[in-house]
């Protein structure tokens, strides 16, 4: 898969978008493949990361007729795939990105009216079928990246199994980037399963010989081992989260600065919050003789592709959401990999040429320690929004919805019981008026829970703007060597015993300085999320006005304010109490 930006291998410097294209490996089957699709309602496409699947298989549909019926959605588990992805079409079919080609995410809408080809999360078309339960506006649709196993996803395959017996128009593609798809044909009917052929060159695995006790630390030496080697070629490293990467762009530029002569080496994040601009580097051209090292999560295993990479550093880890059910709240957990993950990851360093990874891991824990497949998402987060959206699309009995993997009982339950607790849902499991509004807005069921007791409290207003902050990454940052300054500009804003209405303060703050970009400057906040803020704002603004909310604000009434968003940790206090 080729991306936003154009890649940093020596191919894509030198040749045309056209001849890329053609020297992917799905080129050379494309006519065997539409066939396939003709003759069939639903397919099961396996191709390797790289082989071209998701920036090609749109537009063949497109010049194949598919179009002139209904869009082509393909859903991505990311929204920085489904972005990436939608630049790199639009670019490959000469428009504007939001014309022909577009991308939809939460709380960003980049389509139009000319849309025929729409890249999205699979989140959005999860919503899109809560207005359109036959989503008759697609002729086609493309689940990519089903390996994956996201907890939307999941869902979906439930959905359009029905949509699909329903729709005998409509042709649905399910792609995945690892060979066992017998379960996704299995689910469908044992519907056709088709391999694009791959394009790999031979990559030379390389165990730690004893476990590893830091694997920053470990991560850093091995890359800084293979810079200072007189190889070419760039480098990936796999970290857990954000704090990991960030952690590891600054030890390895320390320690590169204190070693003489040493060669030039880019260093470049990339994770899901980090602002999209900063994303786009890692794609941008290297100058002439600098290598790159890039330091990812699990976001670059298969939903990106960056181009050059010859050498991979994996620590073995990766960030879980888990559910814990005595408190009823996800949390973010750091678990080892799976064998998938660490044979996706290898492959990374396969892409370009002949490449090298290096795995902090002993070869007793690869095959002793780590899971064969991550366990799905379905099975080990909170379900209550899955729930809420399942009940207003009609769905009354959940034990026996079609799950390709069934969640446990208890998160079903659990979740039955968080909704009633919140008023979604009467005593006997039924969806309430309260429900049914809260159904409406893209978030979180406690945080739909408190902008419509913001209404009946007349704070409305302030909670949008709450829950607004709450919807994007984080607003402050510390440069390096100017932290204190940043933290004491900081606690200027803390409003003692609530982080709720600090995001409040700030945002007021920020309004009555006219949304100035200079002022957030001064005040280490990222200007692009405050931006996004006042986006997400008007989004949910247009919701309640369609539900006849009036946004009105309670002033400086902050205790009206904490009232209502207990009302939406409700179910978390009698947690407590319990």
């Amino acid at each position: 898969m080729q991306n936003a930006s154009e890649a940093s291998s020596e191919f894509a410097k030198k040749k045309t978008i056209l001849q890329q294209r053609r020297y992917l490996p799905v080129f050379a089957v494309r006519q065997e493949l539409l066939n396939v699709i003709r003759e069939n309602n639903v397919v099961i496409i396996i191709g390797e990361t790289g082989s071209g699947k998701t920036t090609q298989l749109t537009q063949y549909l497109h010049e194949d007729g598919y179009s002139r019926y209904g869009m082509i959605g393909c859903t991505q588990p990311r929204r920085v795939a489904a972005m990436s992805v939608a630049k790199r079409v639009s670019d490959e079919m000469g428009t504007h990105l939001g014309d022909e080609v577009g991308y939809a995410i939460r709380f960003e809408d980049c389509t139009s009216e000319k849309t025929v080809i729409k890249y999205m999360t699979d989140g959005i078309l999860l919503r899109e079928s809560l207005r359109e339960a036959d989503l008759d506006n697609y002729s086609a649709i493309i689940m990519d990246e089903a390996h994956e196993r996201s907890l939307s996803t999941d869902v979906l395959f439930g959905l359009l199994r029905d949509v699909v017996a329903r729709r005998q128009d409509l042709k649905l593609i399910v792609t995945s980037a690892t060979m066992d798809a017998t379960k996704f044909s299995t689910f469908f009917g044992n519907v056709p399963t088709y391999t694009i052929p791959g394009r790999t060159f031979p990559v030379d695995v390389m165990f730690s010989k004893n476990p590893v006790e830091d694997y920053v630390d470990s991560a850093v030496k091995q890359a800084l081992q293979v810079h200072l080697q007189p190889t070419e070629g760039d480098i990936l490293i796999f970290m857990p989260g954000q704090e990991d990467i960030e952690v590891t762009c600054e030890v390895l530029a320390e320690r590169l600065g204190e070693i003489d002569n040493a060669p030039q080496l880019s260093v470049l994040p990339i994770y899901s919050q980090l602002p999209s601009d900063l994303q786009a580097k890692i794609f941008q051209r290297s100058a002439e003789g600098l290598r790159k090292c890039v330091v990812a999560t699990n976001i670059a295993e298969t939903s990106l592709t960056v181009d050059g990479i010859m050498y991979v550093v994996d620590s073995g880890y990766c960030k879980l959401k888990v559910y814990n059910p005595r408190i009823g709240m996800d949390a973010l957990q750091i678990y080892p990999i799976s064998q998938a993950n660490a044979n996706q990851r290898s492959g990374r360093a396969g892409r370009t040429g002949p490449g090298q990874c290096f795995r902090l891991y002993t070869e007793r824990q690869y095959k002793d320690e780590l899971l064969v497949t991550t366990v799905p998402e379905i099975q080990r987060t909170n379900l209550a929004n899955t729930v809420l959206l399942l009940k207003s699309l009609g769905v009354q009995d959940l034990l026996q919805f079609h799950f390709m993997d069934p969640p446990p009982q208890d998160n079903i339950l659990n979740s039955l019981y968080q909704l009633w607790i919140l008023g979604a849902l009467d005593h006997t499991g039924s969806l309430t008026p309260l429900g049914r509004q809260m159904a409406e807005f893209p978030l979180d069921p406690p945080q739909c829970k408190m902008l419509i007791v913001a209404h009946q409290m007349g704070c409305t207003a302030d909670i949008l703007i709450i829950v607004s902050m709450l919807s994007v990454p984080s607003i402050f940052y510390r440069p390096k060597g100017r932290e204190e300054e940043a933290d004491g500009v900081r606690e200027k804003f803390q409003v003692p015993e609530s982080d709720h209405l600090t995001y409040l303060n700030v945002y007021n703050q920020w309004k009555s300085n006219n949304y100035s970009a200079s002022w957030c400057n001064e005040h280490f906040i990222h200007i692009k999320a405050m931006r996004k803020v006042r986006e997400v704002r008007q989004q949910l603004k247009d919701i309640l006005e369609q539900q006849k909310i009036e946004v009105i604000s309670c002033g400086t009434d902050w205790d009206i304010i904490r009232k209502c968003i207990c009302s939406g940790k409700k179910l978390l206090f009698s947690q407590v109490l319990l």
